[in-house]
Formats: C-alpha cells, structure tokens, sequence
C-alpha cells in the first residue's frame, strides 16, 4: 500500500479506570505535555469500572493545550448521533478545536442491551452507524434544519449546531468487510487495534478500504489511517514492537511508508514507556518518514531492484539473527550493532546511486541534487555531489577502521582459525577504500563537467559490486562468531 502523505500523528490511548481517576488525568496530561498529537480514551459505557467518556474528555480538555482529543471509540448505540455531534462540537469549542470522533458500531450486543441501548444483528449495528454518520454530519453543517428519516434514526426539524471550530474528522473502529467498506465509503479515517489487526492484515484490510473509496468516488488517500499499538521495550529484538526503541522506530516507519499508516496511538497505563515513546520512537519514525518524503528512492518510487533486493535480504537477516538466543547477551549486542551499521550503509549506498542515475538521465538538475543531498545525508551540511560522497566516504571508513582496530583483533583472539577469513575482509576494506575515493573524485569532477556523469556512473557501480558483495561476505562469516563468542562491535 502507498504512503497517503497525511501529517504523522502520535498519541496515547489510556485505560479511563474509574478506580485510578488521578493517574487518569495525570496520563493524559504527560502526554500533552510531552508533546504527543492524540489524548484518547475507550468508549464502554456498560463498563461500571470505567469513568464515562465523555465528562473525562471533557475534564482532560480542560487542563490540556494542544493535544487532540478522542473517543477510541464513540459507542454509537449508547450515545444517539443528535446528542453526540452536539457534544463533540462542544468539545472542540471548548477545546478550541482539537476534537476528532472515533467512532463504533457497538458490537458488545449484549452489554448494550443490558444498559437499555437497543439490541441489533451485527449487520443491523452497521446499517444504524451508516445512519448515525449521516445524522452526525447533517448537524454539524450550516443547513438551516435536518430532516432525516431512516431505520433506526430519525431527526424531524433539529437545527445544526454549536458550530465547531473546525471540521471535525469521524475514525472508524473497522475490522470485518461490510464496515472497512463503510469506512472507505463515508469516513475520514480508520483506527484499528493491534490485538484484533496483526500487522501482517493491514495491508487486506487497506484494500478493502481503497476499493470501496474507488468505488463511491472518493480518492483513497483521503482517508486518513490510524493504528492503536501497543508493545514492551525490550533490551534485544522479540518481534512487533518488542524490541529496543530503535526497532520500535523502523517497524513504525515501515507501517508509515509502505502501508499508509500516519497515526500511531500507544495503549497502556505505564508512565515510562509512554515517556520513551515521546521521547525515542516519535522524533525516530518522523525523521525517517520525512526524509522518505522528501528524497524518495527514485522517481518511480521504488528502489532498483538489486537495492531492494539487499535491503530486503538485511531485514530478513537481522530478523533471523534476532531469534539465536544462544548467543550471549554482549554477542547478541554486536550481532544487531553490525547488521545495524550495514544497513545503514546499504541504504545510504542505494541513494548515492539512485540520485547519480537521475541527474544522469536529466530527471533532476544537478543543483536538485545538491538540494537532496544537504536534507538525507548524515545530517551534515553538505551542498554538492562530491561533498555528499565525502560524508558517506567517511562514514564507510570509520566503520572499516573500527572493525580492523578493535572487532577483528577481539575475534582473532577468541578464534584464531578465523585469521584467513578476517586476512580476506582486511583486504577488500583496502580495495573499497581506493573505490570510495575514485567515486569522490569522479562526482566532484562532474560539478562542473555533467558529460563526466557517465564516469562517475561506472565508478559508483563498482564500488556498489565491490561494497555489497564485501558487506554480504562479512555477515556470513562473522555473525555467528560474533554472537557465540561474545565480541562486542
């Protein structure tokens, strides 16, 4: 699924325990004071361990100054669509205009009914949420009066308002088809549960979405998407979002960039995994959206193929060395530190060559690139093709001059048969460093000569053959030695 490009928003989705009212509020207030976008709360009204929603809402408004505040999601049975758009209108004048509705079909029958709300099918709780959209938006417009007569609403004359400071967006709970294709017919975004989506069902469940979008004439990238998340920060990498911040980050940013997802909305009650997120994955999976959006791959959008292909082989090992749990701890911390810092370099590798390729064949002017590279790389200042190699030069040297200085004498002494392997490795970093600098002086002496772009071309494809393959050999012979002997990198 493509990146919809809508701004990246961060929240907190805290349990509203009515046994816990100051910890409540105190949450929700850390979280604007932290800096993140969503102060969200469940909406179970049936729930007697619960505080009621939307007199908490109202209360958090009060003592809050930016963040936007939201049912996670608005129980539609319990809560009549006339009553609810005049609340949340409320809400967002009060607020001065950070109201949003999340909103829901109401699926617990039996605990609706059991609180005098009425007892639908679940298609019956569909149909009564198309309505209730309906009935929402109609008195939240500047019509002089709505009129509406349907199943299960009805609205006889009611006049529009308070007006709300802004527009405000409905979010749908969705999980099953006929309300993904209600959501792509009639919302303004879509905010799933990790628990009840696994991250490996979004992309079925986007589809779903964009089709029923495609099919009432809507563009899809209208619909914002959103992602309730919950995990556990972990020392070494567990799966989905049980790992170290840094994981947390290229898995957010991967949900951001390849399946559409721009809200990540964090559940659970702990102040210090609220306070990490804020403050290590939040500024973390901006930055590297941003610099998606701003430098793109290519100008298809996609890699070429054989950068796609090692960066895809990288993840797939780092997922794979993530599950050695023989290694010793210190081993497991070089093995990711490793896989780490080559990852990096291959896709700094694969940028060097993409924006090489486009000025080549005119798709980008040489001051565009220059433009380019100053935003993505190393965020370092650097205003030229020449320069921009110099910095990933230096990068790739400091990373060689590490591993010969401390990494291959530490496992030499652990291992001594690993001496013709590393003799090997200690070889190619002298080749590749004769190929960075033939690159350098190739893109340097292109600035002024763009007919020298054809050899700067050729000189970054084999220092490309050379440092991948390089790259590709060193991880076959090294990780598991690293991880069994425990070298740090």
């Amino acid at each position: 699924m493509p990146d919809y490009g809508h701004d990246l928003l961060f929240g907190a989705f805290i349990t509203p325990s009515a046994d816990r009212p100051d910890r409540v509020v105190r949450l929700a207030t850390l979280a604007d004071t932290l800096g993140l976008d969503v102060v969200s709360f469940q909406d179970h009204p049936y729930q007697a361990r619960f505080l009621d929603t939307w007199t908490l809402l109202s209360f958090v408004a009060a003592l809050t100054e930016r963040v936007r505040l939201v049912p996670n999601v608005a129980n539609l049975p319990l809560r009549p669509p006339a009553v609810l758009a005049r609340a949340v209108a409320s809400l967002d004048l009060l607020s001065k205009g950070r109201a949003e509705l999340g909103l829901g079909a109401g699926y617990f029958l039996d605990a609706v009914a059991a609180m005098g709300g009425p007892r639908y099918t679940k298609a019956e709780a569909v149909a009564a949420l198309e309505e209730g959209i309906a009935v929402i938006r109609a008195l939240l417009s500047e019509q002089r009066a709505v009129r509406f007569s349907g199943r299960f609403y009805s609205v006889a004359g009611a006049h529009p308002g308070p007006r709300p400071v802004h527009p405000i967006e409905i979010w749908l709970g969705a999980y099953k088809p006929r309300m993904l294709e209600l959501t792509g017919r009639l919302a303004d975004g879509w905010i799933p549960t990790l628990g009840y989506a696994a991250p490996d069902e979004l992309p079925a469940m986007n589809d779903a979405i964009d089709r029923a979008a495609r099919r009432a004439g809507r563009d899809p990238a209208a619909i914002r998407r959103l992602f309730n998340i919950s995990g556990e920060f972990e020392t070494h990498p567990q799966g989905f979002l049980r790992g170290p911040a840094e994981m947390w980050v290229s898995q957010l940013a991967r949900l951001a960039l390849d399946h559409g997802i721009s809200g990540f909305i964090l559940a659970g009650d702990d102040e210090a995994a609220l306070r990490r997120f804020a403050s290590e994955v939040v500024p973390g999976v901006r930055e590297v959206v941003a610099q998606a959006r701003t430098n793109p791959p290519s100008r298809n959008g996609d890699l070429a193929s054989s950068d796609a292909a090692a960066l895809a082989a990288a993840r797939e090992t780092e997922h794979l060395v993530a599950q050695r749990e023989e290694w010793t701890p210190s081993g497991q911390r070089g093995v990711q530190t490793l896989l780490a810092v080559h990852r990096h370099l291959r896709e700094e590798f694969a940028r060097l060559r993409d924006i090489v390729e486009q000025v080549e064949q005119g798709a980008m002017t040489i001051a565009r690139a220059r433009s380019h590279l100053n935003e993505l790389t190393m965020r370092q200042n650097y205003w030229t093709l020449g320069a921009f190699c110099a910095a990933y030069c230096r990068v790739v040297g400091v990373h060689h001059t590490i591993e010969d200085v401390r990494m291959f004498p530490d496992l030499l002494r652990a291992d001594p048969t690993l001496g013709p392997t590393i003799e090997k490795l200690r070889t190619d970093h002298q080749v590749i460093a004769g190929l960075l600098s033939a690159v350098d002086d190739a893109l340097v002496a292109a600035i002024g000569d763009a007919s020298r772009l054809a050899t700067a071309r050729r000189a970054v494809d084999e220092l490309g053959d050379r440092l991948l393959a390089h790259l590709d050999e060193e991880e076959n012979a090294l990780l598991e030695p690293i991880g069994r002997l425990g070298i740090e990198v």
